[in-house]
């Protein structure tokens, strides 16, 4: 696979410095001797252990690898784009009802639906938003998903193009468990239409797939 190796930021050097000098060594350090939130880099850390600089050890910290093969690892993930990972969306029109949602969810195994109006992304539909919903005691046979759901411009989308490395982050960043692939219908960003997803399992597969084959 060809590409442009990735390259690292300042402050991912200066966590590959800090652990070198401290490891093993926790997050909440890490964060602490930057000035930082652990939330804040959380990114970065994610983005140094899939390339294997790190490695995450669970109630021990992180440790320090070295950057044996980073480059050949960095190649092939810049070069991976999300039109090669994503899967087919879950879509269904904002009028359906809560019921039709769950069922639909559960028949799918899903974890969320995309809601279009006319063919367009017009919002999203959670697990949770769904639990709420019948918790709240709404008519699930009478209220549309449209009531209920996420809408545009709050939601977090990704372009086939985008690399799935970028994805990953969005993911992590936002605490979200996938992302619609959209392409623009027309001149506003508000005319997206849904033709992909892209899931945590969908990345999990793809470095499974990747570790393997190095």
């Amino acid at each position: 696979m060809g590409g442009d190796i990735i390259q690292l930021s300042n402050r991912q050097n200066k966590i590959i410095d800090i652990v070198n000098e401290n490891q093993p060594i926790t997050s909440t350090a890490i964060a602490k001797k930057l000035g930082l939130t652990r939330a804040t880099i959380r990114p970065d850390l994610s983005i140094l252990t899939m390339t294997g600089i790190l490695d995450a050890r669970p109630k021990v910290g992180y440790i320090y690898l070295g950057r044996p093969d980073t480059d050949i690892i960095a190649n092939r993930i810049s070069s991976i784009k999300v039109k090669d990972v994503m899967s087919l969306p879950v879509v269904m029109e904002e009028d359906r009802t809560i019921y039709d949602a769950v069922v639909y969810m559960f028949t799918e195994d899903v974890g969320s639906i995309y809601v279009t109006q006319g063919g367009c992304l017009s919002g999203v539909i959670s697990r949770k938003d769904l639990l709420r919903s019948a918790v709240g005691g709404m008519d699930l046979n009478k209220t549309p998903v449209g009531m209920i759901m996420t809408r545009i411009p709050k939601l977090v989308v990704i372009r086939e193009s985008d690399t799935i490395l970028k994805a990953a982050i969005k993911l992590i960043e936002h605490e979200i468990d996938s992302l619609p692939v959209v392409e623009e219908t027309g001149d506003s960003n508000r005319n997206l239409k849904v033709i992909g997803r892209i899931t945590k399992t969908n990345i999990t597969r793809m470095f499974v797939e990747l570790g393997t084959n190095i």
